[in-house]
């Protein structure tokens, strides 16, 4: 008879009781279980039941495989040319969502494609936003509209998204990242 996979359940329970800001205590308070046997749990002690681990995933809102099953990694690729393209209305540029925030994490990650011409003039965001952008290719001016540095391919710059921000493109074909980092 197989034994639970202790290891995995220890790792899955505390990956999601600190996922969801709880701690020990509030956690088996919520789940009806003492104290002492989710502290054996995470420490990949002791001998859960069904319950005990079905009480703890309603608890915390997740799956009740997501606390037996070992994680997987995932691999995403999106090729260039690929995914959904945002375009400008007012400037030659190209945001393409390369990952959205999954839950619980507060980014979000773009490809950027710009032509010479135009600025991209951003409005401020919400308040604690900052945007970090590395340029992969030509040279742009960006960051606060009232004082935009210009950068080369490899520069990396990071300013308050929650205040008015340009992306100019000074060459054909710029590219950039972009990580809008929601605080």
């Amino acid at each position: 008879m197989a034994q639970a996979p202790l290891d995995t359940i220890a790792f899955s329970l505390r990956r999601e009781r600190e996922r969801a800001g709880l701690s020990l205590s509030e956690l088996a308070k919520r789940a009806g279980i003492a104290k002492s046997t989710l502290s054996q749990l995470e420490a990949a002690t002791g001998n859960p039941s069904v319950e005990t681990l079905w009480a703890l995933s309603v608890a915390l809102d997740v799956p009740f495989a997501s606390l037996v099953e070992p994680v997987r990694p995932k691999v995403q690729i999106i090729r260039a040319g690929e995914g959904p393209m945002i375009y400008s209305e007012r400037a030659h540029y190209v945001a393409t969502v390369l990952s959205a925030s999954p839950p619980n994490a507060r980014r979000d990650l773009y490809q950027l494609s710009a032509e010479p011409g135009s600025i991209r003039e951003s409005e401020p965001h919400m308040p604690g936003v900052v945007e970090h952008v590395v340029l992969c290719s030509g040279r742009a001016r960006l960051g606060l509209a009232d004082d935009p540095v210009e950068v080369g391919p490899g520069d990396y710059i990071a300013y308050p998204g929650d205040l008015p921000h340009i992306f100019e493109a000074l060459d054909p074909g710029t590219t950039a990242v972009l990580v809008s980092e929601h605080v």
